[in-house]
């Protein structure tokens, strides 16, 4: 059987790489920024979502500024909630059996309390997954541009948090002039208790960022990681390692940290053995869903059925679970994936 777009919504897939506030629904924004006399750059759900479509950003900077308009909104914790619940409806309509999503809560302070910015989310996740059966977790993000003492504080809280709902602790944000050593403290703390980090890296910043997030931070995935192959012997090092690379094709696209999708090297680190993934990063700013990122894989850079099952069982496998839920998950998906023709 020939490989359709169908076929891979039927598939079961998980979600490492995407951020909460890169997920909105249109409509429901529309309808918060009503409640709260927030304005918007449009006044449909269509018109908004294409004004918020990233494809015109000059770099990752453009790209992030459309994030103030999605983070405007979430400053309840109602609304919070909400977001997170109907995150996880979109995801399992999307045949994602498991995800792990990411935001900074400090952006959400001080209209909330740091306990609200983070129970508020949970509870929404919570209430997903119980309708869904599709399993949410939560990664906390650090900002490469703000103070290594908030980066601090949000670890404690993956710490906190870390045998209800939260998994990992990441950083995101802008890379250039903003190197992750600064807040190695806060990986430390999170690693020291025994909980994972991943990291934003070689995004749009070139692989010093990457041996930087590895080797004085100690990530053990790597958000991104588009620009590896710059430096082979690091690349063989990671790729000999099995670090997860969270891939984010469309995104990478739109921020210009490739040239098109045709070239992006995820196909190489594919061909290199490398424990590659498939994630949105942003389903409304980059107007994908994983089907979508999966489908891109296989129309643009030709992966094949058995390597698009390779990339749904890295993702299991690379996820920031126990490892008895982990195996109970990989085990359900294998069965699934040899099921499905």
């Amino acid at each position: 059987m020939s490989l359709t777009r169908e076929l891979i919504h039927r598939l079961p897939k998980a979600e490492l790489h995407v951020h909460l506030d890169g997920c909105l629904r249109p409509a429901t924004m529309l309808e918060l920024a009503r409640r709260q006399r927030v304005t918007l750059p449009a006044d449909t759900p269509d018109e908004l979502a294409n004004a918020l479509f990233a494809r015109n950003a000059r770099h990752l900077e453009d790209y992030l500024q459309l994030y103030r308009h999605t983070v405007s909104l979430m400053q309840t914790p109602s609304a919070m909630e909400r977001i997170a619940y109907e995150f996880v409806l979109d995801a399992a309509a999307d045949n994602v059996k498991y995800v792990e999503v990411r935001y900074c809560p400090a952006l959400h302070t001080p209209a909330m309390t740091l306990t609200e910015a983070i129970e508020s989310p949970l509870a929404g996740l919570k209430r997903g997954e119980a309708e869904t059966g599709t399993v949410a977790r939560l990664i906390l993000c650090g900002l490469r541009t703000f103070e290594p003492s908030v980066s601090q504080e949000l670890a404690q809280a993956v710490v906190d948090y870390g045998h209800d709902g939260v998994v990992a602790f990441d950083l995101a944000g802008s890379e250039h002039g903003h190197p992750a050593a600064a807040h190695a403290k806060a990986f430390e703390h999170v690693l020291a208790h025994g909980l994972s980090c991943t990291c934003h890296a070689g995004e749009a910043a070139g692989p010093e960022s990457i041996d930087e997030a590895i080797h004085v931070c100690g990530a053990q995935r790597i958000g991104h990681g588009t620009h590896l192959f710059q430096d082979p012997e690091l690349e063989e090092r990671v790729i000999g390692l099995q670090i997860p690379l969270e891939v984010c094709i469309s995104s990478n696209v739109h921020t210009r940290a490739v040239g098109g999708f045709e070239v992006h090297p995820v196909r190489r680190y594919m061909d290199m053995g490398g424990k590659v993934t498939l994630n949105t990063d942003s389903r409304l700013m980059d107007q994908t869903s994983v089907t979508d990122e999966y489908w891109v894989a296989h129309q643009k850079l030709g992966f094949t059925r058995d390597e698009l099952d390779r990339v749904i069982l890295n993702g299991f496998e690379s996820a920031f679970l126990p490892e008895e839920q982990k195996a109970a998950l990989l085990a359900r998906v294998t069965r699934e994936l040899q099921e499905i023709e």
